[in-house]
């Protein structure tokens, strides 16, 4: 889950702007990549940008923090207790320091981006970028299912009411006013969310633990407290799953290169990592309870999804009340954010500005309609989120690489064939752990099993996506050197596909080509007043 990421030789140094000319400069690059968000003026973007830190808590929450952690976290304490809780927690939580070390290096490689994919193609060229783009869109039609959901189960098991009409009520108010507001608005949801979640927790902990009363034979009973297969397996799989899962997520980027300096990104960082840890365990522990106290019976494994609100079933009516607003409130906030991260992505990385916004948002709300039918069909929170992990775990490890100055032969056919090799090799995986049945090969890629399954077949998966991504990858590299070799010698030019490539001009950091740049770097190509693109082959 989750809960969202050059060949250019980086700069000695990050300095701050120290003469007017260099801050004008700075704030009217920010001003333009915050106006494709609907930040309109220079003085809303420095705010913005002096805010950082501020928001750094909101940005996580935007992303980590909607209703669908009401299922998920505690699912995991009902199927494998203590130790995953603890394990999905820290998982979900430290994977933001990544951000803290990784933000600086991308800020020095590229410094007028925003977003991963203009790094991505900035070193990878078109191709690569279009690919994240499409992984991104994935992810965010994936975590939009899982809140609507969410939300609509929520509606129905807290008040016995169909949730289709709120779900249609929160599709609908969303789509207004971000269509006004834009992704300004959701910074500003974002900041009630987090009061939100906030008063959600202070909330649920008085009153469950006034009106809860825990049988202790239970908590031998259902071993909870013990280790487990999975329990160990997860140690694994939910760090590998969340930390390249991150990287799809754009609000994430979009806050690492808008931080006012490396210190403050840190600080951010840290911060959002401690209060998301408390937050995320507080909210699984509710798991624990409900299967001590009687409300979720033991063993009854598909309802495990099920236990907060089992557990809230046991509080007084009016104290459902006020949940159920705050978790409206919760979700709305999450949906725009996903809402509008879809729309920036189409806008920016799809179409590069160049259509009008409101056919991008029209495209959108199109994309709303499946979104609600599979939301309807109630699927599993957590498998939704393993879903969009697998894939992730697939491209980011040979993605990252380009990260490197040492790796300036790693290209973008590289990263795509990995990328796309390590979906497949799931499924070559489950070929052979299921003994050649294609169908449950298959159905292993949609985690069909989620992680109930006592056995190896997730594990095995994870497994796959990043091994046999970073192997697809490599094989690709072999397979680009052999064609090119084979044709610079027939047609007799000079084998220079492993060459490091020449001191780029000033020009690609700004993306704007003057006429006396002579630009002789092997992964550079462009078009005169186009933004530079990294090769693809």
């Amino acid at each position: 889950m989750l809960l969202y990421q050059s060949l250019s030789p980086p700069l000695s140094s990050r300095r701050q702007p120290r003469d007017t000319k260099l801050l004008r400069e700075w704030i009217q690059a920010l001003s333009y990549h915050c106006k494709e968000y609907s930040v309109a003026s220079k003085d809303e973007a420095e705010k913005y940008r002096k805010d950082s830190i501020k928001i750094m808590l909101a940005f996580r929450c935007a992303s980590a923090l909607g209703s669908g952690v009401l299922f998920a976290y505690p699912e995991i304490a009902t199927i494998c207790g203590v130790q995953g809780l603890v394990v999905y927690a820290l998982s979900s939580s430290l994977p933001l320091l990544v951000f803290g070390f990784l933000g600086p290096i991308l800020r020095r490689k590229c410094p007028e981006g925003f977003v991963l994919t203009e790094w991505t193609r900035q070193r990878y060229g078109v191709v690569t970028a279009l690919f994240l783009s499409i992984c991104t869109l994935i992810t965010l039609f994936l975590y939009m299912v899982a809140e609507l959901s969410a939300l609509q189960q929520i509606i129905n098991i807290m008040t016995g009411l169909n949730g289709l009409p709120a779900v249609i009520v929160e599709c609908a108010v969303t789509t207004i006013y971000t269509s006004i507001g834009g992704f300004r608005v959701s910074f500003i949801t974002d900041n009630i969310q987090g009061a939100m979640v906030v008063g959600l927790i202070i909330l649920g902990v008085i009153t469950v633990g006034a009106e809860t009363h825990i049988d202790r034979s239970l908590i031998d009973q259902s071993g909870l407290l013990n280790s487990s297969l999975l329990g160990w397996q997860l140690l694994y799989i939910l760090p590998v799953a969340i930390l390249t899962n991150d990287f799809f997520i754009s609000g994430f980027w979009l806050r690492t290169f808008a931080s006012r300096s490396d210190k403050d990104l840190w600080i951010g960082v840290s911060i959002a990592t401690v209060a998301v840890t408390i937050i995320l365990t507080l909210v699984g522990s509710a798991g624990l309870l409900a299967a001590w106290s009687g409300a979720w019976p033991l063993g009854s494994s598909d309802e495990g999804y099920l236990a907060l609100f089992l557990l809230l079933g046991q509080l007084p009516a009016w104290v459902v009340g006020i949940v159920l607003v705050m978790v409206v409130s919760l979700s709305t906030a999450a949906f725009d954010s996903f809402q509008s991260a879809m729309v920036s992505t189409g806008s920016n990385d799809l179409f590069r500005n160049k259509l009008n916004l409101w056919w991008i948002r029209a495209c959108v709300i199109l994309i709303i309609f499946p979104v609600v039918v599979v939301a309807l069909k109630s699927p599993d929170i957590l498998q939704i989120y393993l879903i969009s992990d697998l894939v992730s775990a697939a491209l980011v490890p040979v993605l990252v690489i380009g990260l490197s100055d040492r790796c300036y032969w790693w290209r973008g056919f590289d990263v795509t064939v990995g990328g796309l090799g390590g979906i497949l090799s799931i499924f070559l995986f489950g070929l052979v752990y299921y003994d050649g049945d294609a169908k449950a090969a298959g159905n292993l890629i949609l985690l069909e099993g989620g992680l109930y399954a006592n056995d190896w077949s997730a594990f095995g998966a994870f497994v796959a996506a990043p091994i046999g991504g970073l192997l697809w990858g490599f094989g690709a590299f072999c397979l680009r050197i052999t064609v090119q070799y084979i044709i610079a010698r027939v047609k007799g030019y000079r084998f220079d596909a492993l060459d490091r490539p020449d001191p780029v001009a000033p020009s690609f950091y700004t993306g704007r080509i003057s006429e006396t740049d002579e630009i002789e770097g092997e992964n550079i190509e462009h078009t005169a007043g186009s933004k530079l693109d990294g090769k693809f082959f």
